[in-house]
């Protein structure tokens, strides 16, 4: 039985047999295609639909969490776990990047759920190939821990410096490059078309701006993919679990948007506890590493990981919503054109 010890499972071990992940691909291709069923048609999500879907997927996880305990044990169980509250975390902070997406380009309503749904399909793809790729590098080697750890500190270098400075913000989506290359291979139409990608126009296919939004969001999942695949090394080294967390983590995006819309404004230390979490997990990886030349070197457990994981979640939050009480005082002792210091922080969109 694998111990509670992070990284004690190891590929050659995995719980994730043949037969186990062809169900689950199965089972992926099977939500992820009733996702594309419901919002065939455009329409505007009702707090009643995000909030069952959202419940759903939710639940999802924490059935299997059971079932792996029994099967497996509470180590896979413990580090599946761990690993799904890293990425489901790291997962909101998408959330961020694709409101400021489609406020950027002005998404209607009925067709945002759609762009999120392209989003997450993109994300899942690259989480794929990027798991792979860590598994190659772990089986060549111990030091890809290392290098995984590096990584995740620089990103919560980079989260954090952005977290303070603020100015990303006014970031123009216009002037990303691959929005700029696409325009200039393809003419882009100046108004969206439903949920049409391209239309036929002046005798010339063309790009709607829902084709363009879609393409930004891509872009926007290549950098997530290069901090979450990484940080989930950093619980599990079992690519099956790798898998999973990163699968249940992103299915129920879609949804979670709209039910926490308002509620992701008033976050405004999130990025400030994932760059704690970030480095926190680098550091755990760093000490994996060492541990394998020089066995004198502690390592960190799971369950003293998830800990510290769900601590700083909820002191971000308390803070967060504290941050938001003053800035209401102060806006209600002022003229209305007051303001605060405690603004979103919303994470930059990156080329």
């Amino acid at each position: 039985m694998p111990g509670s010890v992070a990284l004690a499972a190891s590929p050659a071990t995995s719980v994730g047999s043949p037969t186990l992940w062809l169900i689950s691909i199965a089972v992926l291709v099977g939500l992820v295609l009733a996702d594309f069923a419901v919002t065939r048609r455009p329409h505007e999500v009702s707090m009643r639909e995000a909030v069952g879907w959202s419940a759903l997927y939710l639940a999802l996880p924490v059935v299997f969490g059971l079932w792996l305990w029994l099967d497996s044990g509470s180590g896979p169980a413990v580090e599946f776990m761990t690993g799904f509250v890293v990425e489901k975390s790291l997962s909101v902070d998408n959330l961020f990047v694709f409101m400021l997406l489609l406020g950027a380009f002005s998404v209607p309503a009925a067709l945002q759920q759609r762009v999120l749904l392209f989003g997450i399909v993109g994300a899942l793809l690259l989480r794929g190939v990027f798991i792979a790729a860590g598994a190659a590098m772990l089986s060549a080697g111990t030091w890809a821990f290392l290098v995984f750890g590096l990584i995740l500190v620089a990103s919560a270098v980079k989260i954090l410096h952005e977290a303070l400075t603020g100015g990303h913000a006014e970031r123009d989506i216009s002037r990303m490059r691959s929005v700029r290359l696409l325009r200039r291979f393809m003419p882009v139409t100046d108004d969206y078309r439903g949920a049409r990608l391209t239309v036929r126009e002046h005798g010339r296919r063309a790009l709607t701006p829902l084709a363009v939004v879609v393409v930004a969001v891509f872009a926007t999942d290549v950098v997530f993919a290069v901090d979450s695949v990484p940080a989930v090394y950093g619980i599990t080294d079992d690519p099956y679990l790798v898998f999973a967390t990163n699968a249940f983590a992103l299915l129920g995006l879609r949804a979670l948007y709209f039910v926490l819309h308002t509620a992701l404004a008033k976050l405004v230390h999130l990025n400030h506890g994932l760059a704690i979490i970030l480095a926190f997990i680098g550091l755990k990886l760093a000490l994996h590493w060492a541990h394998g030349i020089w066995p004198a070197v502690p390592e960190i457990p799971t369950p003293l990981s998830l800990a510290v994981i769900i601590a700083t979640l909820a002191v971000v939050t308390l803070t967060s919503l504290r941050a938001g009480r003053r800035a209401e005082a102060r806006a209600g002792g002022s003229d209305g054109s007051g303001g605060s210091d405690d603004r979103p922080a919303t994470p930059a969109i990156p080329d």
